[in-house]
């Protein structure tokens, strides 16, 4: 009997210490995450609001949902992407298929070049899906914080015939204040960080990296970790007051694909008395990583597999939320596992999230070598006074079709920016002037006073935003092209 067939009936077995109150309408992201992927026809896909529970208050939030409740949608790779999107969500939007290759025309970057979906518009959407991997679909608006996300998994036939189970983790953090407001704070405020030290900051990336924890320097501002405190930070729409529970097998195996969707915050995953195999990293496969802890920022996906110990033991799995004691995350449960309660603040602080593990990673399938053809060298600036957040070094970065391109990203603010392409994945070739033969992702963070240099292929034309995945330091500014001429 393969995992999935016994997994059916292991719900009835399990004894839950903690109590179950979250409004959840809508199918569970346990019974999401086992749903059959299909490509036969168009799959509707619908823009809605609901209500879930967030620290015992109800949430008006946004979802994306099929019309049997399933959050988000799976996929079969080397299919065609078939999607009716209707927006039932009562405002204009326009969703970016993050991890996904698609032409220009259905990116989701309002005015680049589509125009917003209205309220009661319904727009369709066909290319190629590509190869597998965890990725995830998002509002590329404020909508976002509202939890305007959902996972998009594309499964390839070994995924669907490997005998492991998959549990799809999507990470958010909340606030019940809007997000128009939280913005309009940030650019009022006037941290005691706030001067902006790049000046002064030229040449010291290379050897900085490493010491920068948050610590103060003569002279030196101190870093600026997570500048919104947000009411609560979710697992799949829950916290862990009431956290979701996946059943699994005692002995089996595990699949986690995590995405963290937050706005504004990283994590490190903490998988705990398990030791999982990092994977995959944005969809795309890496040599095999072991470890317990892995670091996860916004935009970012991790794949990690998990090997169960035969027992009724339940397992967290945990994200720690960079620099404070905040945490959110699921449980895997066996038969007969009782749950007991986790609180949401644990006793020690989340690690400051960083390129350890980035120089460990390296592409299962990197790209092929060649030299480029086109380098561009741009410097991340901005400070938290008037939070003004900017790219340097070219608005525009003109590109012709089949060209390898290099950039090199250079951190001159006292924040990290985990910075995504759209259109495209590329591969990390050098992380503070120590060349590698790293990853194959689409969103890299560069760390304060770091550099790190990436390479693609110019194979799909188009004005590509290059952007910082924290939605405020890109809403402010931070935000350049990749223009095809």
């Amino acid at each position: 009997m393969k995992r999935r067939e016994f997994l059916g009936g292991l719900m009835s077995g399990i004894v839950v210490a903690a109590s179950s109150s979250a409004l959840h309408p809508n199918k569970s992201w346990a019974e999401a995450s086992k749903a059959t992927s299909s490509n036969a026809g168009a799959r509707n896909l619908a823009i809605t609001k609901r209500v879930i529970e967030v620290n015992g208050k109800a949430a008006d939030v946004f979802g994306l949902l099929q019309p049997d409740g399933t959050v988000g949608l799976t996929l079969d790779a080397e299919a065609p992407f078939d999607v009716t999107l209707s927006n039932q969500g009562g405002e204009a939007t326009l969703i970016h298929w993050h991890g996904l290759a698609p032409p220009w025309n259905m990116d989701g970057v309002p005015d680049n070049p589509a125009a917003l979906l209205q309220a009661k518009e319904t727009r369709r959407y066909t290319y190629p899906v590509g190869s597998g991997g965890t990725h995830w679909m998002h509002a590329h608006t404020l909508q976002e914080q509202n939890l305007l996300a959902a996972p998009l998994i594309v499964r390839t036939a070994d995924d669907r015939q490997r005998d492991e189970q998959e549990v799809v983790i999507l990470l958010h953090d909340f606030s019940f204040t809007p997000a128009e407001e939280l913005l309009a704070k940030l650019k009022g405020s006037s941290s005691g960080h706030g001067m902006d030290h790049s000046a002064m900051m030229q040449g010291m990336a290379s050897n900085m990296q490493g010491h920068m924890s948050g610590m103060a320097m003569p002279g030196m501002a101190t870093m600026d970790r997570n500048d919104i405190e947000y009411d609560a930070y979710l697992a799949n729409d829950r916290t862990l007051d009431d956290p979701e529970v996946f059943a699994v097998e005692s002995g089996g195996r595990v699949r986690l694909r995590i995405i963290n969707g937050a706005t504004a915050t990283a994590f490190t995953i903490d998988t705990g008395t398990l030791t999982g195999q990092l994977i995959a990293v944005d969809g795309q496969p890496v040599q095999p990583v072991p470890g317990t802890r892995f670091p996860i920022s916004m935009g970012q996906r991790l794949d990690i597999r998990l090997e169960l110990p035969k027992s009724a033991k339940a397992h967290p799995i945990l994200a720690l939320r960079e620099g404070t004691e905040h945490r959110t995350g699921i449980v895997l449960a066996p038969t007969g596992a009782t749950i007991a309660k986790i609180v949401a603040r644990g006793k020690d602080s989340g690690p400051i999230v960083g390129l350890d593990l980035e120089t460990r990673l390296a592409a299962a399938a990197p790209l092929a070598v060649r030299a480029a053809d086109r380098r561009f060298e741009l410097t991340l600036m901005g400070s938290m006074s008037g939070y003004d957040w900017r790219i340097e070094g070219g608005d525009n970065l003109g590109v012709r079709q089949g060209e390898r391109i290099e950039i090199v990203m250079r951190n001159m603010s006292m924040m990290s920016h985990p910075m995504h392409l759209h259109g495209h994945h590329f591969q990390v070739v050098d992380i503070n002037g120590k060349a590698i033969g790293g990853a194959v992702r689409d969103t890299v963070l560069v760390p304060p006073m770091g550099s790190v240099s990436v390479v693609f292929d110019a194979n799909n034309p188009g004005r590509w935003p290059l952007h910082c995945h924290h939605l405020y330091h890109m809403a402010s500014g931070m935000m350049s092209f990749v223009a095809y001429a």
